[in-house]
C-alpha cells in the first residue's frame, strides 16, 4: 500500500485534499498532516512514506527545501500558489503540482501520474529501476526563478504605478487591468484580487502592493482590505456597532470599513 504525507500549513485546505484523495485513491494511506517543513522532514525521515504533498511555502522549512533534501527517495507534488514563474518549471522538470485553490480534475490527473511512476518502479527489474524526476535541477530552475522575479520588483518598487496584474487559472496566465480591479483582500498567505465577475489569488503580500497603487483610487480601509474608490456605490453604518459598511457596484458582499480609516470617508 502506497503511503503519503501532506505538508500544508492551512488546515481547511489540508483537510480538503486529504478528503478529496481518501475518495479519490481510497486505497492510498495518509500519514498525520504536518504542518510545516520541519515536522513534514523529521516525519519522512522516520515513516519514510513514498510520496509527499508539499505545501511551496510553509514555516521553517518550505516546500523546495523538504523536496530537495528528500530529492530521489519519493515522489513529490507541490501545492502552490498562482504563480506563473514556478509552474512552467515544474512542467519541464515533469513534476506533478497542484494550484490554490484545488482542483479536483488537476488533482486526478497528478494522482494518475503518481500511480503510472509508481507501477513503473514496480514492474521494474532493480537494476533498471526509472529515476525519479530530477528534482535538483527542477529547484534550481524554480528558485533563480524567484530571485530573478524578487531583484526586478525590488528595482521597480516605489517608482512605476502598477497597471496590471498577472494571475494564473490552471495553464494560462490572465492580466486584470487595475481598473477592473474592485477590492484586495488578505487571504492568509495570499491576496484575493475580487473584480466584478471573478476572484484569485496571488502571492504579493498588501504591504507590498499599496505602495504600487493610485491613493486617489485605492484606500486602505482595513487591516486585510485594500478597496477601489471607484468600484464603491455607497457608504451606510452597520445595524451593530455603528461602523461604516462599504456597499459595492458591481458586487453584492459589503466591506467593512475599521474605525481607523473611518475618516476617509468623512466627506462622502
Amino acid at each position: 500500500m502506497t503511503r503519503a504525507l501532506i505538508a500544508e500549513d492551512e488546515p481547511l485546505l489540508a483537510q480538503e485534499l486529504a478528503d478529496e484523495l481518501s475518495r479519490i485513491w481510497p486505497e492510498l494511506e495518509l500519514l498525520a498532516t504536518a504542518d510545516d517543513g520541519h515536522s513534514a522532514l523529521q516525519r519522512f525521515e522516520s515513516e519514510r512514506p513514498e510520496l509527499l504533498f508539499l505545501d511551496v511555502q510553509m514555516p521553517g522549512l518550505d516546500g523546495l527545501e523538504v523536496a530537495r533534501l528528500v530529492a530521489g527517495r519519493a515522489h513529490v507534488v507541490f501545492i502552490t500558489a498562482f504563480d506563473q514563474y514556478a509552474v512552467p518549471a515544474f512542467d519541464e522538470g515533469a513534476v506533478d503540482y497542484l494550484l490554490k485553490p484545488l482542483e479536483t480534475v488537476r488533482l486526478v490527473r497528478a494522482v494518475q501520474r503518481v500511480k503510472e511512476r509508481l507501477k513503473a518502479r514496480q514492474n521494474a527489474t532493480a537494476a533498471a529501476l526509472p529515476a525519479l524526476p530530477d528534482l535538483a535541477a527542477v529547484l534550481e530552475q524554480v528558485q533563480r526563478q524567484q530571485a530573478e522575479r524578487a531583484a526586478t520588483a525590488a528595482a521597480i518598487a516605489g517608482t512605476a504605478p502598477l497597471r496590471w496584474i498577472s494571475v494564473q487559472h490552471g495553464r494560462d496566465l490572465r492580466l486584470i487591468t487595475i481598473e477592473d480591479i474592485c477590492y484586495f483582500r488578505a487571504d492568509n498567505k495570499y491576496v484575493a484580487v475580487v473584480t466584478a465577475d471573478s476572484e484569485s489569488l496571488i502571492s504579493t503580500p498588501l504591504k507590498e502592493l499599496l505602495p504600487r497603487l493610485d491613493p486617489d483610487s485605492f484606500w486602505q480601509v482595513h487591516r486585510g482590505t485594500v478597496v477601489n474608490v471607484h468600484a464603491i456605490k455607497s457608504v451606510s453604518r452597520s445595524a451593530m456597532g455603528g461602523n461604516l459598511v462599504l456597499n459595492l457596484k458591481n458586487r453584492t458582499e459589503r466591506l467593512q470599513v475599521s474605525a481607523s480609516y473611518a475618516h476617509l470617508f468623512k466627506h462622502m
